[in-house]
């Protein structure tokens, strides 16, 4: 689902071994790599399928065998036959692999241009999958009232984690990032209270040791906060945000939104000490010359 859940934080996840949730697995060797493996060996028309799958790899995820062949310029037969060199049966197995790929977060380049139409539908389906039936106010609540914030964040996670963290920055104190550059998240993880609140964004691509962060965190005194595309992490609220795109890469527009709205509601939740915040930063701001 999407949106935002509330549970005991012991769900499970996929093979991890921690119960806490995890990336899905990549398959074990990726269409290009297998087309790039076994391209030398290829007779000249498969060769021919082949250019035209390595260079349209994205919509291979909806051609069938007969749309390949027709736009590689080669009979249905060399297809099939060149799925099966790839270690495919047929062509569902195919596009199976590819949109497993997609969803793992893994770029998948075409020369196929991409619409600007279709890239401003995607990314309003996003919002409105994130945004329809949303509550903020429980993780705001949490936020406002903890005794310190840790906002967590890995690889393409940690841009939006180190977004997260200046914004609510702004509304309150005892916001701190982990793990900083160059630094371990041990430390920051090692004596959390019932006072303290983990924010934990994890967004695909998750690295594996994310999984182990999250048990840690799910087993300690924190209450937590998971924001992520996954509806397999557990913690005592989850908020769901798709990041779906049609090119090549993951878009986090429709994260960057929920995450205003949250640092938005967290203010709202203790407006006169924001406010009175607010005022001190802007004055630090002015005392230092910091800003245009």
């Amino acid at each position: 689902m999407t949106g935002l859940s509330t549970g005991s934080g012991s769900g499970s996840g996929p093979s991890t071994g921690s119960g806490a949730g995890a990336a899905v697995a990549e398959p074990v060797e990726a269409l290009a790599a297998r087309i790039e493996k076994t391209y030398r060996d290829l007779a000249p028309q498969e060769q021919r399928a082949a250019d035209f799958m390595r260079d349209h790899l994205a919509d291979l995820a909806v051609y069938n065998a007969t749309e390949v062949a027709r736009l590689s310029g080669v009979s249905k037969a060399t297809v099939s036959r060149l799925y099966r060199r790839l270690g495919f049966e047929n062509a569902d197995e195919l596009r199976d692999h590819v949109r497993a790929l997609r969803a793992s977060g893994t770029p998948i380049a075409s020369v196929t241009p991409t619409s600007y139409g279709e890239h401003l539908d995607r990314e309003l389906a996003n919002l409105r999958a994130a945004l329809v039936g949303l509550d903020l106010a429980p993780a705001a609540a949490l936020i406002a009232g903890a005794r310190r914030v840790i906002v967590v964040g890995f690889r393409n996670s940690y841009p939006m984690a180190l977004h997260l963290r200046q914004q609510l920055a702004q509304a309150r104190d005892g916001v701190v990032l982990a793990p900083l550059p160059g630094q371990s998240i041990g430390e920051e993880l090692a004596a959390l209270t019932a006072d303290d609140v983990v924010v934990l964004v994890g967004f695909r691509r998750r690295p594996e040791g994310f999984a182990r962060v999250v048990a840690l965190v799910e087993a300690s005194a924190a209450r937590s906060i998971v924001l992520t595309d996954s509806g397999r992490l557990r913690g005592d609220i989850v908020i769901e945000c798709p990041v779906d795109s049609v090119t090549a890469f993951d878009s986090y527009a429709a994260a960057a939104s929920l995450i205003s709205l949250l640092a938005a509601a967290v203010l709202g939740a203790n407006l006169a000490g924001g406010r009175a915040r607010i005022a001190a930063i802007g004055d630090a701001y002015r005392e230092l010359d910091e800003l245009e």
